[in-house]
């Protein structure tokens, strides 16, 4: 190499760890058939070229490998359930809230037995009995959320909620805007 060699300094920068580094150690070491061509004063071996830029000249790289090597964790499937449960309570809850406005202004009926006349068209009546049941699951997701998690909302953020539980549906198998409760 000669003198004008003295003081510099080689990198080898590989992904391909099968060939190149060591196969019962760290991969971050070079395999025993190459490990002589590196020394600690002379080379140096690197398997990622974040990992060397870094070591080389961190001062300047470090924001840049930031950006380079940012990864987004995907949600687990117990984070997804638990929002999708939120977010149908909180649609469920505000459907449960229209009825009873209307069952309080007059425009849905309680009665004892609905027929299947009441049934067909716009709704006219509930059966008091569902009705019962009705307002105890609204007591069993008020005591849940708090009602400070349960609306009311303006259209824009009822839009939000509503996109919100149509996506993670989908995501879990579902078609597009399916927003049942």
């Amino acid at each position: 190499m000669g003198a004008k060699a003295t003081g510099t300094r080689f990198a080898f920068i590989t992904h391909n760890i099968k060939d190149f580094s060591h196969p019962a150690a760290n991969n971050k070491l070079p395999h025993p058939d190459v490990a002589a061509c590196f020394s600690r004063v002379r080379s140096m071996y690197f398997i990622t070229l974040g990992e060397a830029l870094r070591r080389i000249q961190p001062e300047q790289f470090a924001d840049l490998m930031i950006e380079q090597e940012w990864m987004e964790e995907p949600r687990r499937l117990t984070e997804i359930l638990d929002a999708v449960d939120l977010l149908f309570n909180q649609v469920w809850y505000n459907r449960h809230q229209i009825r009873l406005e209307k069952i309080e202004s007059g425009k849905i009926k309680l009665v004892e037995t609905e027929t299947p006349e009441d049934r067909r068209g716009p709704e006219r009546t509930c059966q008091c009995d569902i009705w019962e049941g009705t307002r105890k699951s609204a007591r069993k997701v008020e005591k849940k959320y708090g009602l400070e998690n349960l609306g009311p909302w303006d259209d824009f953020e009822w839009g939000m909620i509503n996109g919100k539980l149509s996506a993670l549906r989908w995501v879990l198998g579902d078609e597009w805007d399916m927003l049942d409760t």
